[in-house]
């Protein structure tokens, strides 16, 4: 804003020197619904917004080229979306030769930010306002409250998340959440033993208390989408979120499974092998997540430390013994791991990987990967992600 109350248009140097991270690298999930008439315009204004989230600034030719959409069409939506504050004119691109220059448009990075939570560690609820395209810009947590008080859980994650609203400093799209637990697709935990929530409307609850659009989702389904959407991950693998619990999210043909149940890459609760096992709070013993958690995992280095090296090779057979069927099954071509990199690379991932070769079959799936998640703040960037497809229908 200058001085004389005018605002004045960033020059396409300046947005591109205040945002150095564009959307380029992100792909978008394959949709398999066919569009309907009447759906038309809600589908169009996806595609140029997934256009411009991908590709960056250009002109509205470039949009209609790039679109298939006609030009009218395309100053339509583009007018549209000046008006509601999301598409901004960025400015003349220079060119050589006659004709009107054009005006490059790009999606308002700079004017908005999402807030994220991430409620899957073992000790703090972490969260962040972040940028559109996952960059964290601030961060706060707050001290995770004794295991299954779910009153506690839920005013710590609202007094969490109001400290983030008041460090943001641009219109906020939304607050994504990551939370351990079964979620369904309207953001009611149906169970969540580790946070004592049991068909809690998180979502609806903590929308109307911020009077901001939230969207709820598990964490490992938040993950994966951030390894999609940011990382190198292929079109069809398995995250596996190992935290204070573990659990996993599935992409396949480019599409996110979420199940029936919406319980799809719950695996913390499968029992892994039958020799007994450590308990596990959902009641049994021997189940994945008593095996694998971080908590359970230092613990046992703790008490043993002679004995490191054996405990993660232990972990990482289990692992692969969960996974084998979900890999062969769904003919996956990778599988990652996304939790403490001391704990999880090295001894853990050798001996999954040697364990997923001897459990599948010889010569078919020997080229399946499995490797640690190349980015940090995973569940939080995971969190921007689903806003960003909840609000604008980017991904």
């Amino acid at each position: 804003m200058s001085d004389s109350g005018e605002s004045r248009q960033q020059t396409p140097a300046e947005y591109s020197s205040a945002q150095p991270h564009a959307f380029g690298a992100a792909r978008s999930l394959r949709s398999r619904a066919k569009v309907l008439p009447e759906h038309a315009r809600g589908h169009n204004r996806a595609l140029v917004l997934q256009t411009l989230y991908h590709a960056g600034s250009m002109s509205r030719a470039d949009l209609s080229r790039e679109t298939g959409l006609t030009r009218v069409t395309i100053s339509d939506l583009v007018a549209e979306f000046i008006a509601d504050g999301i598409v901004v004119e960025l400015g003349i691109r220079e060119t050589v030769g006659p004709g009107k220059p054009p005006i490059l448009i790009d999606i308002d990075r700079t004017g908005h930010q999402i807030i994220g939570l991430d409620l899957s560690d073992a000790e703090v609820f972490r969260g962040a306002v972040l940028t559109l395209d996952g960059d964290v810009l601030q961060r706060r947590e707050v001290a995770r409250p004794a295991q299954s008080d779910g009153d506690a859980a839920y005013d710590a994650v609202l007094g969490l998340s109001r400290e983030l609203v008041a460090a943001s400093t641009a219109v906020l799209l939304g607050v994504g959440v990551g939370t351990p637990g079964v979620v369904r697709t309207d953001g009611v935990v149906l169970n969540s033993p580790n946070l004592g929530w049991t068909d809690f409307p998180l979502e609806s609850r903590l929308g109307a208390d911020l009077e901001l659009p939230v969207l709820a989702r598990n964490d490992a389904n938040a993950a994966v989408l951030a390894e999609y959407t940011f990382g190198d991950a292929r079109s069809d693998f398995i995250l596996i979120k190992i935290g204070f619990g573990v659990g996993a999210g599935l992409i396949s043909g480019s599409q996110p499974l979420l199940g029936s149940r919406f319980a799809a890459g719950e695996i913390g609760h499968v029992v892994v092998g039958t020799d007994g096992g450590p308990h596990c709070i959902c009641g049994r013993d021997g189940c994945l997540e008593a095996w694998l958690s971080v908590t359970r995992l230092r613990d046992e280095i703790e008490a043993r430390p002679e004995s490191r090296e054996a405990i993660l090779r232990d972990a990482g057979e289990r692992v692969a013994i969960a996974i084998a069927p979900i890999v062969t099954a769904l003919d996956l071509s990778e599988v990652v791991l996304s939790g403490p990199a001391d704990l999880l690379g090295g001894a853990l991932t050798d001996a999954a990987t040697a364990t997923l070769r001897a459990r599948t079959l010889d010569g078919v799936f020997d080229d399946v990967v499995i490797r640690l998640a190349r980015q940090d703040d995973i569940v939080l960037r995971g969190a921007a992600v689903m806003v960003l497809s909840g609000q604008l229908g980017v991904s």
